[in-house]
């Protein structure tokens, strides 16, 4: 009878469980998004867009499983610009955003909804690691004490910075809101107007260093390389910058480890391939192109161990990932490292005009890629888009509302092209370099440049696209805008100027 019963009421119960409506943990559903976000890597840098002289297996890998685009952009040519754009879904040039200092405060307002908060209210963990740029504090940052408003205030969890760029001072990384490894009784100090501290200069002694730099560049003498400014003190806290890829490898792979179990948002600036060029020895002699080829090689295995650790955990089915660059390339950028001399036949720019700095397609028309097994089939695609809609698409990915009137607002929903489900992209886009152009379909408008260039622009050795005149393009005849139609068809110039006036001055979340 005891056993009966015992049976009978077993029943019972593994009856309920199995007839009670079952609670779905939508968390659980949501993707991974990770961004690897490159620095002046070019159009044709990568041996899946065409490159032949380095290889890069691991991108390659992602371009052959995702969507891998030939008209995507970032916003601006220069590095602080895109990356605001990035991560706000506004264009720069409405905060007036341009390349800071190494001691700028920040340029985000945290009163801003940024991607990362946006993730983050949708239950997202959130982290950046790597290149910020994007300023610390609120006036000049306390190096030595708690620094802040960053981006633990802008809707991210956890941040390792490279605080400004490789090149700038002060060369320390910055783990939430502390130096990393800083001595109280070594003070780091700051100067971005004269010498400070008794440290050599690049101007100094030049056999301190491991390569020679312009002007610019020849302030104060870190591992061997002389930086833009000056610093005095945090000398335990100095980087090494052989150790960038095993270091922010590690922090990225960290975070994703941790948070396995609950769907995470990381955005991974990597500071390779912008000057100084210093790749670990692993990587030295990759490439026959010098330093330069070497830190692509170098690039492409830290995509690689991303992507390992996400297999490693079983993630990487249900793990967007996007791969792009702030701006296109350049060769020589203030070092002596054999850029320009070792280029051999490899074309950084592939078949377009220009490169970082420059109005021409190739400032901003970047490698991008989508890869997202579980959703996206592989093709290539000729959408126009920004990465100012990253925001605005991924909201509508997972189920976020943009309800406050100053979020977002040059954002467009681009998820049915990120997914390659279409490759109608958007109508026009902005392109932002000292002067501003649009793109309307394959024709481009540059407008005149109103403010002069600043000096050091001119040792760039690049096509900037800078003049006093207006420059029309019809790309599908002309890529490499080597035929300014303006005063051909006039018409066409006016219309386009209008309407590039008019998105400045107005915002709007529909296609123009």
């Amino acid at each position: 009878m005891k056993k009966t019963s015992f049976l009978f009421y077993s029943f019972l119960i593994l009856l309920s469980v199995s007839c009670s409506p079952k609670k779905e943990d939508q968390t659980a559903k949501k993707p991974n998004v990770i961004f690897i976000y490159v620095d002046d890597l070019g159009y044709g840098d990568l041996s899946c867009y065409g490159a032949t002289a380095v290889q890069t297996p691991n991108v390659d890998a992602l371009a052959a499983g995702g969507i891998q685009f030939t008209d995507a952009h970032c916003s601006a040519s220069t590095c602080t610009p895109s990356r605001y754009s990035l991560l706000t879904g506004n264009y720069a040039f409405r905060n007036n955003a341009a390349i800071l200092p190494g001691d700028a405060p920040l340029i985000i307002n945290p009163e801003q909804e940024t991607i990362a908060g946006m993730f983050k209210k949708q239950g997202y963990a959130t982290a950046v690691v790597g290149k910020w740029h994007l300023g610390l504090g609120n006036g000049s940052p306390d190096w030595n004490g708690v620094i802040k408003p960053g981006p633990l205030e802008v809707g991210f969890d956890y941040s390792f910075l490279i605080p400004a760029t490789a090149d700038r001072v002060p060369t320390v990384f910055v783990e939430n809101h502390n130096v990393v490894n800083l001595d109280t009784h070594d003070p780091i100090t700051v100067s971005y107007d004269e010498k400070i501290g008794s440290d050599p200069t690049g101007m100094e002694d030049e056999v301190f260093l491991k390569m020679i730099a312009d002007k610019q560049h020849s302030g104060t003498v870190v591992n061997g390389i002389s930086r833009i400014g000056y610093m005095s003190g945090g000398h335990s806290a100095y980087w090494k910058d052989e150790d960038f890829p095993v270091i922010l490898t590690k922090k990225a792979s960290n975070f994703i480890s941790s948070n396995k179990d609950k769907p995470f948002f990381l955005y991974f600036a990597l500071p390779d391939i912008h000057v100084p060029r210093a790749p670990n020895e692993k990587f030295v002699g990759s490439t026959n192109m010098g330093p330069r080829g070497d830190a692509i090689v170098q690039m492409d295995w830290v995509t690689g161990q991303i992507m390992t650790k996400l297999k490693e955990l079983d993630l990487a089915e249900n793990t967007i990932i996007v791969f792009s660059s702030d701006n296109g390339p350049i060769l020589e950028d203030g070092y002596a490292d054999q850029a320009l001399t070792n280029i051999g036949s490899h074309r950084p720019t592939g078949n377009f005009k220009g490169g970082k700095y420059s109005a021409y397609e190739a400032g901003t028309r970047v490698p991008t890629i989508v890869y997202w097994p579980a959703k996206i089939k592989p093709s290539k695609s000729n959408a126009l888009i920004s990465q100012v809609d990253f925001f605005a698409s991924f909201a509508k990915l997972i189920g976020a509302k943009i309800e406050n009137k100053e979020t977002a607002v040059d954002s467009f929903d681009m998820l049915d092209e990120l997914l390659g489900k279409s490759q109608k992209g958007r109508q026009y886009l902005i392109e932002e370099a000292f002067t501003m152009s649009i793109r309307k379909g394959n024709w481009k408008y540059i407008a005149p440049q109103i403010q002069p260039s600043s000096p050091w622009l001119a040792d760039k050795n690049v096509l900037t696209g800078l003049q006093e005149t207006p420059q029309l393009y019809d790309l599908s005849k002309d890529p490499a805008e080597k035929h300014n139609l303006v005063s051909k068809m006039p018409g066409k110039a006016k219309i386009l100027a209008l309407e590039l006036s008019k998105i400045m001055k107005a915002p709007s979340r529909k296609q123009q």
